[in-house]
């Protein structure tokens, strides 16, 4: 896949980009360089390796649930301009 003028120019329009016409012709090459560095990362043979998030192996904390706060619906719900049975009523916002 390569890119051309006009694909740069619509590009740097829905980016809301405003590209100089003498940036069209260098950002093309840069546009296409980028995509074939991308071709030849799907020829690395990526079989049997795990997807990662990081490139540091680690785990979250994890941590007990445990309710520390009281049940205090009530006094919470004093302020609410409308509630019904511990909810919030707010007016409809989708028809």
């Amino acid at each position: 896949m390569s890119v051309d003028k006009d694909t740069v120019r619509r590009i740097a329009r829905l980016a809301r980009l405003k590209l100089e016409e003498e940036r069209v012709e260098p950002m093309m090459a840069e546009l296409n360089g980028i995509l074939e560095w991308v071709e030849q990362l799907k020829e690395v043979n990526v079989e049997g390796i795990e997807p990662m998030t990081s490139v540091v192996a680690h785990r979250l904390k994890m941590r007990e649930d445990v309710v520390t706060e009281p049940n205090n619906a009530d006094a919470l719900m004093v302020n609410a301009p409308g509630a019904a049975d511990h909810f919030f009523v707010v007016p409809k916002v989708v028809e």
